[in-house]
């Protein structure tokens, strides 16, 4: 970057107080700033002991810093470090010292990672990676971001690009020399290699998205009233969100909560008894939405009679426990959420069942932006394929390389920009 740019600066470890508080600076007068507080050189690459002071000359605090010569660092520019003790007055008033000095400003949030996009050090679906692991709060969203951040689909979509580049200067070259007798068609196997890219998106198209990950496996509990929803619920969720009672109608009402079962995110929803007729008008609501709510879930666990839930429900032979208990004949589950019994193995079966559908862990998932921009790049492909004319086969591939670019943020806008970088905290 320029050397008009400013200089910024922001905590960068976690909320004080704290052992160590770690604030990074970066731009072109990181160096300087370094220098001034220190009151000398420091040898880059290298942690050293400094006595940090103010433009007065008090001492801030004594800190282990580091210096980092652009562009081989995490921004692509010169980068500070300085760790601290993570009390706050020490840290306000290192802070209050780098904001003194000419050129340097608090940095925005997410303004560390964006001057890494730009100087080209990570590209957009790294840095979407990078967003998502420090959104991450289960092992399974943890272990796929990881797999964003490292640079696989990164590396997947180059590899597809010059794949695409090179069919392209093929097509360039038959229109060229089409009126010559050397060169008068596509070369042999300029459609198998169409094809075997096709081929590699439609399998990456066809994994588990991201968003999964994200929002957790959706299950709906669901039955007539007083059929052990509501207990079942909490249970499930080890809290008692859910007020249990033996009256007819106390749910009247959606109840979701999001929940981590060995390590998979699940949203698990409790909902209104399901009955034909209902006395008042709010639990009529509830009972229109619990039939809405049926489905959007991933999975329902039907507590009714048996038979009588929605297609692919599993039949739950809940309350095993109470004296009118109901055996299933075909029950998937029975348990008694009072007791215990079946609920471990209810639970085992769910995250079984909603791994299948989730991103293997540390599979690389495809997020929503990144799944359009590939079927955008199939769809080009396809036309590619479907097409004779050869000034419509380069125009079809030029779309290929215009949604693969877009993807990796080799064109973007900055609307798109703001939005995904406005997901990261001050300090990154």
């Amino acid at each position: 970057m320029s050397g008009d740019v400013p200089t910024i600066f922001a905590v960068s470890s976690g909320a004080p107080p704290a052992a160590i508080g770690v604030i990074r600076v970066s731009g072109p007068r990181a160096g300087e700033a370094l220098r001034a507080l220190a009151g000398r050189e420091i040898a880059p690459r290298r942690a050293s002991l400094a006595r940090l002071r103010d433009a007065s000359g008090a001492v801030l605090d004594e800190a282990l810093v580091l210096w980092f010569p652009g562009p081989a660092t995490a921004t692509g520019e010169d980068l500070a470090e300085l760790h601290c003790h993570g009390g706050r007055a020490v840290l306000t008033a290192v802070s209050a010292a780098l904001g003194a000095m000419e050129g340097l400003r608090p940095a925005e949030e997410g303004e560390f990672t964006r001057r890494a996009f730009a100087n080209g050090r990570i590209d957009l679906a790294e840095a979407e990676g990078l967003a998502d692991l420090l959104e991450a709060e289960t092992e399974l969203q943890r272990a796929a971001a990881v797999a964003g951040m490292g640079g696989v689909l990164s590396s997947k979509v180059e590899a597809w690009r010059d794949v695409v580049l090179h069919l392209s200067a093929q097509v360039e070259a038959a229109l060229d020399f089409s009126d010559e007798d050397d060169v008068s068609e596509l070369p042999e196997g300029f459609s198998a290699r169409i094809a075997d890219v096709s081929r590699e998106i439609g399998e990456w198209l066809a994994r588990p998205r991201s968003e999964k990950l994200k929002e957790g496996y959706r299950v709906v509990l669901a039955g007539p009233p007083n059929s052990g929803k509501s207990t079942l619920f909490n249970v499930l969720i080890e809290s008692e969100a859910a007020i249990t009672s033996p009256i007819a109608g106390t749910t009247r009402d959606l109840i979701e909560r999001s929940v981590a079962i060995a390590g998979v995110p699940f949203s698990i929803v409790d909902t209104a008894g399901l009955r034909d007729e209902s006395g008042e008008e709010i639990e009529a609501i509830g009972i229109e939405r619990a039939r809405k709510e049926l489905d959007r879930a991933d999975l329902v666990l039907w507590l009714g009679p048996e038979g009588e839930g929605p297609r692919g429900a599993w039949e739950i032979a809940a309350r095993k426990d109470a004296s009118d208990h109901r055996a299933k004949a075909r029950a998937d589950h029975t348990i008694s959420a009072l007791t215990g019994e079946g609920v471990q193995e209810l639970k085992r079966a769910l995250v079984e069942r909603a791994r299948g559908a989730m991103p293997k862990p540390g599979e690389t998932a495809l997020n929503a932006r990144q799944h359009a921009r590939l079927e955008e790049a199939l769809a080009g492909l396809k036309g590619a394929e479907g097409h004779s004319d050869l000034l419509l086969i380069g125009e079809e591939l030029r779309r290929v390389r215009v949604a693969l670019d877009r993807l990796i943020g080799r064109a973007t806008t900055e609307d798109m920009l703001d939005a995904l970088f406005g997901r990261f905290c001050i300090g990154k």
